[in-house]
């Protein structure tokens, strides 16, 4: 036999190995990585089954197929299994979960809701980036996993948009609210919850500064437009993204007090109080601030511009400490003594989305 038999035989055999290995051939491979994707379409459409359920609205193939980018026969077909598996129950006008379904649904969806509270919190991933990354760690955290997560982050209750997080046992925490659009000229809210998805309408209203927690007040509202008092702003929003927000109304008296003023307002030789850091500012960023000393009662007076005038540099507790603008925004202050903010002083800023 001569030396090229001898490589070819090496090389088919060789080849042989890679492709047939039981657990890391690339056959093995392409099997798991086939049932993976099945896997995680059953278990998207068990949770778009829950989230109809939880809106009261039928879930049927058709919207299977919209909520999953599939085929109307695909969905059909992924229907036909999870019936057979016991998790889907046909009946005369829609798909509904059976007991198991709905647990299985619920596994999922804790998943996905505790893995953004981590990004929210611990990490500076961007928010319009945390459904993503949790779409894709909810089809590979067990429960078990899920559990550690939540201990760790203090068991919460509500994701960072708003949205309840089951508990182990399968409770759904009840949140009561209603549309933003619902609301008249002159009422006062806190943001409950904001939708999501779709993730362009959701950029564009994070881009605003809304987050769960926060509160507004109603200027004006009609067909075309919502005109909003938000930390003493003017916010402008079309209908299709204020129907997004989800509010609960709050009596004149209940309303965080001002003035709305940002450490971002305060000019060289000014002194003020921190009154709050903003809820949208989280993770990393928020931790460096307190680290810095920037929490409720912290005095900081503004010490110098750059030449750009951004960013500035603060006293804060002694240290001189260089914020950027989009920082200082973050940090809601009051005046000290009797004196004012003088740049903000009878001030309104308009910011429009249509």
């Amino acid at each position: 036999m001569t030396i090229s038999a001898i490589l070819a035989i090496v090389c088919l055999l060789a080849l042989a190995v890679t492709l047939l290995l039981p657990r890391s051939g690339l056959v093995a491979r392409w099997k798991q990585g086939k049932a993976d994707k099945t896997r995680s379409s059953a278990e998207d459409a068990l949770k778009h089954a829950f989230d109809c359920d939880y809106r009261g609205v039928a879930c049927t193939i058709e919207s299977i197929a919209g909520s999953l980018s599939l085929s109307t026969d695909t969905a059909a077909r992924l229907a036909v299994r999870l019936d057979a598996m016991g998790l889907l129950r046909p009946d005369q006008t829609s798909l509904r979960l059976t007991p198991e379904g709905r647990a299985y649904a619920l596994r999922v969806i804790r998943i996905h809701r505790l893995w953004e509270r981590y990004l929210a919190d611990e990490t500076s991933i961007r928010d319009v980036d945390w459904h993503l990354h949790a779409e894709q760690q909810e089809h590979r955290m067990t429960p078990a996993d899920a559990d550690k997560l939540a201990a760790q982050l203090g068991n919460p209750q509500f994701d960072p948009h708003g949205d309840p997080i089951p508990t182990a046992s399968g409770d759904v925490p009840e949140q009561h609210g209603v549309p933003l659009t619902s609301l008249g000229q002159g009422e006062i809210a806190g943001v409950l919850h904001i939708e999501d998805e779709p993730r362009e309408v959701f950029s564009r209203i994070s881009a605003l500064g809304f987050y769960p927690g926060m509160e507004l007040q109603v200027l004006e509202t009609n067909a075309e437009r919502m005109r909003l008092d938000v930390n003493g702003e003017e916010v402008v929003l079309a209908p299709i993204l204020a129907r997004t927000i989800t509010v609960a109304l709050l009596a004149d008296e209940g309303r965080m007090r001002g003035p709305f003023a940002t450490l971002a307002a305060v000019r060289p030789g000014e002194e003020v109080q921190v009154a709050s850091i903003s809820r949208a500012c989280r993770g990393q960023q928020r931790r460096r601030l307190m680290d810095l000393g920037i929490v409720p009662g912290t005095a900081i007076s503004a010490e110098m511009e750059s030449f750009s005038g951004d960013p500035i540099a603060y006293r804060v507790r002694g240290a001189l400490v260089a914020l950027r603008r989009e920082q200082a925004e973050q940090i809601f202050v009051r005046p000290v003594g009797t004196g004012g903010i003088s740049s903000v002083q009878g001030q309104t800023h308009g910011n429009h989305a249509s």
